[in-house]
């Protein structure tokens, strides 16, 4: 049976379409310059109207009568007069033409004598930069025209740079990380400092264009997200390299709505980078970005939290539904990490098993597996101490096969323990995330790639960079995820993130007597683990016993 082709409209009409919407716009255009006397007329003649109507509010009840009869004798004048009503209508048109006028302000035609200045400065700042003594024609001089390099230039309202595309000689080395950071550092100081500048290098047209980026949005709390199983939000940025959007909610009360762009980092089996690391300085965020990543990845996944600076910050998260144990002591981290080393590896035998038998994998290794570490150089230095295990030591077997395994890895540290970082770890993150005041180096180390803005000394909690594998740098704000136990957590974002939090199945309170370090296992993940095991030994494979142990039983009430 032959196919019959498309009928003509749906065939080609997004061509017909945009050609109609050009024709509307040119004829609208068109029509508005021909219409244009009569625009003007119809204008001055509603602003004469308006003044008559005023005047006539304005005068006084009793003085009403003479104004009508002065309007009055006036009318009969003209209508008597000679060619009066023609040369009334005339000089009517011509009022309303005169008061119809735009009155709009013209645009200065070159900047104001401040913004000369700063034009001529800038450009004298940068011809060490940008000049050679063998260049018989060059671009920049002492005392030369900066107007021939600078093509476009805009102000904010005090009278500092927010745009500015510089042209710069083809013999500039642009192609060298160092020339350009020069270039970069002497605009970021000249232009105005305590502001984020971003720099796009356009080799081919040998053209540098600076725009100052807004701030990013501090007042972005924990909320449900719009995406899809396997993807996480870590943050938000500016939209400039994001092509997505998702609709929030900000404000001090969550009372305003807008789309923002995301850092969107995703998971699974065919992720690329299935592994986080999150480095910054003392109160740079990286526990509210953890707990960030945790109620998020607690919608379709359980959770291991190992807390390294046991600070109980996530002590809101014990006992919750999906969360498999929230260890702070180093026996309880290296039990949990005990378990989802062998976990891991059930996994992929599971999975192995049933792809050589042809048949889909089990759907005990479907479900995600979150593991977070926080600080663990801390227990690295711990284990040293008494001849221990090194929770870092367990991590290889779910950094190496976690992407085939459902088994994904994140990872907070500070820069000052970033040398305790075992080789799995950083060999294996490539998703990284730099949170509050770094240097350069710094950000250059842990990204693998310098950022395209300069950096500010002052920033908020939770700003910082993120990098993805080999993709770009994005400017990140984490959004607000504080703990919900901490006093000085603001009532609207502890609401957010109590919000968010799933129910609680086992108690707090209710801790194995024997061994208080061993995972605390709710009801949901223990017999799910129990579930799992039995799944095993009927397909004869052998599965890890669950953290803890016979020590994770519930104490009788």
């Amino acid at each position: 049976m032959a196919r019959r082709p498309l009928p003509r409209i749906l065939s080609n009409g997004s061509a017909q379409l945009a050609r109609s919407r050009e024709l509307a716009r040119t004829a609208a255009d068109s029509a508005t310059d021909v219409l244009h006397p009569l625009i003007t007329i119809t204008r001055g003649l509603r602003r004469l109207a308006s003044a008559g109507r005023r005047r006539w509010v304005d005068t006084p009840k009793d003085r009403r009568g003479a104004l009508l009869f002065g309007v009055a004798a006036v009318l009969l004048a003209v209508a008597l007069a000679p060619y009066g009503p023609l040369l009334a209508v005339v000089a009517l048109m011509a009022a309303a033409a005169w008061h119809g006028r735009d009155r709009t302000p013209a645009a200065p035609a070159g900047p104001a004598p401040g913004q000369l200045q700063r034009l001529q400065s800038l450009y004298e700042a940068l011809v060490p930069y940008f000049s050679a003594s063998d260049d018989p024609e060059p671009l920049y001089a002492r005392g030369g025209d900066w107007g021939k390099v600078f093509s476009e230039y805009e102000f904010d309202g005090d009278g500092r740079l927010t745009h500015l595309m510089i042209s710069y000689p083809a013999y500039f080395t642009d192609a060298e990380p160092e020339s350009r950071t020069r270039i970069e550092h002497l605009l970021g100081a000249k232009c105005g400092r305590g502001r984020e500048y971003h720099f796009s290098w356009d080799e081919e047209a040998n053209q540098l264009t600076v725009r100052v980026l807004a701030p990013l949005p501090t007042d972005i709390a924990a909320q449900p997200f719009v995406t899809a199983p396997g993807e996480t939000v870590l943050g938000f940025t500016d939209p400039t390299r994001v092509q997505r959007t998702l609709p929030l909610t900000h404000g001090a009360h969550g009372e305003e709505r807008t789309d923002v762009p995301p850092v969107v980092w995703r998971t699974g089996v065919r992720s690329t980078e299935p592994h986080l690391l999150a480095v910054g300085q003392p109160g740079s965020g990286t526990s509210t970005l953890l707990r960030s990543i945790a109620l998020q990845a607690l919608h379709h996944g359980d959770v291991v939290i190992v807390d390294g600076g046991g600070t109980g910050e996530y002590a809101c998260l014990t006992g919750r539904d999906g969360v498999l144990a929230v260890e702070c002591a180093l026996s309880g981290a290296v039990t949990s990490l005990e378990w989802a080393a062998a976990e891991t590896e059930r996994r992929m035998a599971a999975a192995g098993k049933a792809h050589q038998a042809g048949d889909p994998p089990p759907e005990d290794t479907k479900r995600p597996l979150w593991l977070l570490l926080d600080r663990p150089s801390v227990f690295t230095h711990l284990a040293a101490a008494d001849d221990g295990t090194d929770p870092q030591s367990l991590l290889q077997a779910p950094l190496r096969h976690g992407r085939a395994a459902n088994v994904t890895v994140v990872v907070a540290e500070q820069f000052d323990g970033l040398d305790a970082l075992s080789a799995p770890v950083r060999q294996h993150t490539r998703a990284r995330v730099v949170l509050g005041p770094a240097t350069a180096e710094q950000l250059e180390t842990v990204l693998g790639a310098p950022p395209h803005t300069t950096r500010v000394d002052q920033v908020p909690p939770g700003r910082g960079y993120a990098r993805l594998g080999t993709g770009p740098v994005h400017r990140l704000q984490v959004p607000a995820t504080p703990d919900p136990y901490d006093d000085a957590t603001s009532e609207a974002h502890r609401q957010a993130v109590l919000d968010l939090l799933p129910p609680r199945t086992t108690p707090a309170d209710e801790e194995p007597g024997p061994v208080p370090e061993a995972v605390r296992l709710d009801k949901a993940a223990t017999e799910k683990v129990a579930a799992a095991a039995a799944l095993a030994t009927d397909t004869e494979v052998s599965e890890p016993a669950a953290p803890g142990g016979a020590a994770v039983a519930e104490s009788s009430s």
